[in-house]
């Protein structure tokens, strides 16, 4: 039997999405056990931490929080996964493997899944649409590597945030030598290289960093 590998966004009302959705720096990871939810709220923003906590709060409740401002871990008393207009329930209705967790930004939710047939794909696809979300398939291939191994972590969840640019200025400044030790060229060498001013390049290259780590450090943390 050949398995495939789908990831898709989507938006609708939904409690997460909207608060992503009023926060755009914001960032979401979720894990969930049917009865109670563990959110991994990455806060880009300082300034915004205690408003966007606030909005969690009236959700649900929230159980259990850790956090330093920047990235918070907690814990809340009701799961929204069985609601009946939620997508975690229609992945339930179908012989679908959901895998999390499930990622909100800037009001859409990204789900990954692993599918035994063409067929039950469609068939979510079409209880997202006769619903009204709006939806679009990041990526449908067939899954050919090890579950146990490759559930946990996809690049859409790493580089989906990083425009061409700082793709391109991490690139670069690895092929050039700077994330060697000892380093092989600084910012300044890499920028003349690439004709771009220093400081544009530098900004590319710290946003792509700081994205990077940000999209990493809840695996890693899981791990």
């Amino acid at each position: 039997m050949t398995l495939f590998e789908v990831v898709f966004k989507v938006t609708h009302d939904c409690p997460f999405g909207n608060i992503s959705r009023k926060f755009p720096s914001l960032r979401m990871f979720l894990w969930c056990d049917r009865e109670h939810e563990v959110i991994e709220v990455i806060v880009e923003k300082q300034k915004e931490y205690t408003a966007i906590m606030e909005e969690i709060s009236k959700i649900g409740g929230i159980i259990e929080e850790s956090s330093d401002r920047h990235k918070v871990h907690l814990i809340t008393k009701r799961c929204f996964c069985t609601l009946e207009n939620s997508v975690g329930k229609n992945i339930d209705a179908l012989n679908l493997l959901h895998v999390s967790p499930v990622i909100y930004e800037k009001g859409w939710e990204y789900y990954r899944v692993i599918a035994f047939r063409h067929e039950d794909v469609e068939r979510l696809l079409q209880r997202l649409k006769d619903k009204g979300f709006v939806f679009e398939i990041l990526r449908k291939v067939p899954f050919d590597g090890f579950i146990a191994s490759s559930l946990a972590l996809t690049a859409d969840a790493l580089f989906s945030d990083l425009t061409e640019k700082q793709m391109d200025a991490l690139l670069a400044a690895y092929r050039l030598g700077y994330y060697r030790l000892p380093r092989k060229a600084d910012v300044q060498k890499i920028a003349r290289k690439k004709r771009v001013p220093r400081t544009t390049f530098q900004e590319h290259l710290k946003k792509a960093e700081n994205k990077l780590i940000a999209s990493l450090v809840p695996y890693m943390q899981l791990f």
